[in-house]
């Protein structure tokens, strides 16, 4: 009789947890900075990080990163949580910082951020749905924000803003292509101004960059402040602190910047934190809980969205920059299916033996790897998250090709075998956070917007060039008179190729990347180059997750992954 294997929220459901004090009880919290959500969830005054932790030297820092993303799937997230938990089975103080899951993906095709396997963090499906309501805030500090715009406009418009140039958009939780373009203010003289407007999924606001990258609760007052919302007529930006709405905007965002801890199925500490995209933001938890993390434990193992050519490079160009982070180690998750998939095997063929198409593939794979080790300076580790179907052939050229550029390649069964199977891993990442981390920008500052760009696009991507359209020349050099061609770059490209076309694999030569836009993002603290047709509202799938999510008499849901 085939064995049944259990779902992800089959295996969540069946974990028995400890009250969330037992948790923070046992890495030092104390008692009058944690804030409750229920048994198992809480959160942290972000005050214990200003007053108490402050002086404390900082933890091994462990970035977890990957290939380009492919439908196989790299399980980044579960490589995170599994390492973390096998670095606490070593009998090290260790905390694991993610990102919050959108309700977008949860309900859309990609599912959540909770890891998977015997490898999660619990209560997986609070974490998938409201959790402690952080999106919400920021949801609602973005439309409140996009309220006070309009209602200027409304009563007078005092500074003469021109409504054929508002960039403030709002935002809602959830893909609802519907509403990307849409026409508001309908209904006559009392009901607003009449104008073309849309909205984005929260993740993709402004609003939820700038509330991951500020230290503290002044620094998102006048974060918010600079965000620009719209130009006067005469070419001026329009800043929400002309609007005099960031008080108000910090007044709903206040308890949600106190970073929420939970637990791995194992026990382990986990502080789950903010959710930025990570192709039009920078993709990494809040600056907050990783520092708080960093404060109290002495290792901590975080994540970067997507691949290293687009989380691992803004989690080192944008957010360390900003935090004053350098990772002692980096992982790079990839599995052969992926690999065998980047070289061009169909999906049918992944489970078969096809050392043709993994070596076609490994190209991808090495790119990343050459990122992280020469680009940015950092000791790397290969984590295979292996398959049953991998074979010791394929398994043998992935570790014969990463050590010729001198790095390891570990084998990861997180999934199936929680920490037991991270340990080795985990042993890896020990003996590499003892070398020397010199850790190295893919640009400076004091370059130009496009010097800056160009560098990441031929270190990063590998791309030979940048070309851009005729609007992204004349926003660059806008952005330089404004006084902002001194901030750093957030690449809006694409997550499954090196280059700005999706349907490019592998790693290819010969290409220029192509900015067809460029944004400015004031208050997150960065610029925006648009590559491509980079969605701030996605859609939902033929069949959506929704689908099959459902709920019992008792009040238990099932189909949740």
């Amino acid at each position: 009789m085939k064995e049944k294997h259990l779902s992800d929220i089959e295996i969540a459901q069946q974990a028995t947890m400890k009250v969330i004090n037992t948790i923070t009880d046992n890495i030092g919290i104390p008692d009058n900075y944690v804030e409750n959500y229920g048994k198992y969830k809480a959160k942290i005054d972000y005050r214990y990080l200003q007053d108490e932790l402050k002086n404390n030297k900082d933890s091994k820092l462990i970035l977890v990163t990957a290939i380009n993303p492919t439908p196989a799937g790299e399980g980044k997230t579960t490589t995170t949580i599994g390492l973390g938990d096998a670095l606490a089975k070593l009998g090290k103080k260790t905390i694991i910082a993610l990102r919050e899951p959108s309700l977008g993906p949860v309900f859309g095709v990609k599912g959540g951020a909770a890891g998977g396997g015997y490898a999660q963090v619990v209560p997986m499906e609070d974490i998938n749905l409201h959790f402690t309501g952080d999106f919400h805030a920021v949801g609602a500090a973005n439309n409140l924000l996009a309220a006070m715009l309009d209602n200027h406009i409304h009563q007078g418009n005092e500074l003469d803003i021109d409504t054929r140039r508002i960039t403030w958009r709002r935002c809602v939780d959830m893909n609802d292509r519907q509403l990307r373009h849409i026409v508001d203010g309908l209904g006559g003289k009392t009901e607003g101004v009449v104008r073309e407007d849309g909205f984005d999924i929260t993740v993709a606001s402004e609003i939820m960059a700038v509330f991951c990258l500020s230290n503290g609760i002044m620094e998102l007052k006048e974060n918010l402040s600079r965000i620009i919302v719209a130009y006067t007529r005469s070419g001026e930006p329009v800043t929400a602190g002309q609007l005099k709405a960031q008080g108000a905007m910090v007044a709903l965002l206040k308890d949600a910047l106190k970073p929420n801890i939970v637990q791995t199925l194992e026990g382990t500490p986990a502080f789950i934190h903010g959710g930025p995209f990570a192709n039009i933001a920078h993709g990494c938890n809040s600056i907050i809980a990783t520092k708080m993390a960093c404060k109290i434990a002495d290792y901590t193992v975080t994540e970067a969205g997507f691949g290293a050519d687009l989380g691992a490079e803004k989690f080192i160009d944008i957010k360390c920059r900003r935090a004053g982070l350098k990772p002692n180690a980096v992982v790079i998750v990839a599995t052969v299916k992926a690999l065998k998939h980047n070289g061009g095997a169909a999906k049918a063929d992944w489970s078969s033996e096809n050392l043709e198409a993994l070596k076609k593939g490994m190209p991808n794979l090495l790119k990343h790897v050459e990122n992280i080790t020469q680009v940015f300076k950092l000791p790397a580790v290969v984590a295979i998250n292996k398959f049953p179907t991998d074979t010791e052939a394929e398994l043998s050229v992935i570790e014969e090709k990463c050590k010729e550029l001198g790095v390891n390649v570990v084998l990861s069964e997180v999934w199936s075998k929680g920490s037991r199977g991270g340990i080795e891993l985990a042993e890896e990442v020990l003996k590499l956070t003892e070398q020397e981390s010199a850790m190295e920008y893919a640009y400076d500052l004091n370059m130009s917007i496009k010097d800056k760009i160009e560098a990441i696009a031929v270190k990063v991507y590998g791309a030979d060039g940048v070309e851009y359209s005729a609007k992204a020349e004349r926003e660059a050099a806008d952005f330089e008179r404004l006084g902002f061609g001194n901030l750093p770059v957030c690449m809006a490209k694409n997550q499954y190729s090196l280059t700005d076309d999706a349907k490019v694999f592998g790693r290819p030569k010969g290409f220029k990347i192509t900015i067809r836009d460029m944004i400015i993002s004031a208050g997150a603290g960065f610029l925006v180059a648009l590559t491509g047709d980079i969605m701030k509202m996605p859609g939902l799938p033929k069949v959506p997750a929704a689908e099959n999510i459902d709920v019992n008499i008792d009040g238990k849901i099932k189909g949740l992954f």
